[in-house]
């Protein structure tokens, strides 16, 4: 499945910002969606993903609370509502998607469970 993310841009402390993310070229129902994130000189980390049905959520305890992620099958589209921004949450957000069946059940934290990703998109909060 090919993804491409969109949505970044630059925000100020406290705002909101909408992301989402398009997939293409296969059955998207298929796949569960994950949402990374990685900042200058950091390693990439999990934010959220939301099971291919959309009937179960898990997200970060950083941005619990303040995050959502949502899916339309319909439209092949997930998104990343986020609210109440901090200048902590700069970083490159990144989309990944998985249809594998596997063997543990937290494997959505980890970025090499995933076999798709998307090219990324910037968000930038300012304080």
């Amino acid at each position: 499945v090919q993804l491409q993310a969109f949505g970044g841009g630059l925000v100020q402390a406290g705002g909101s910002l909408s992301l989402s993310c398009a997939a293409s070229g296969r059955t998207f129902s298929n796949y569960a969606m994950g949402w990374f994130r990685q900042a200058p000189g950091k390693e990439r980390e999990f934010v959220a993903a939301i099971r291919a049905s959309g009937d179960r959520t898990y997200y970060a305890d950083s941005v619990k609370g303040r995050f959502t992620i949502s899916r339309d099958n319909a439209k092949g589209t997930v998104y990343l509502q986020m609210n109440r921004l901090k200048p902590e949450d700069t970083a490159v957000y990144y989309c990944a998607a998985e249809a594998g069946i596997k063997s543990f059940s937290t494997w959505y934290l980890r970025p090499n469970e995933y076999n798709s990703w998307g090219q990324g998109t910037l968000v930038t909060v300012s304080s």
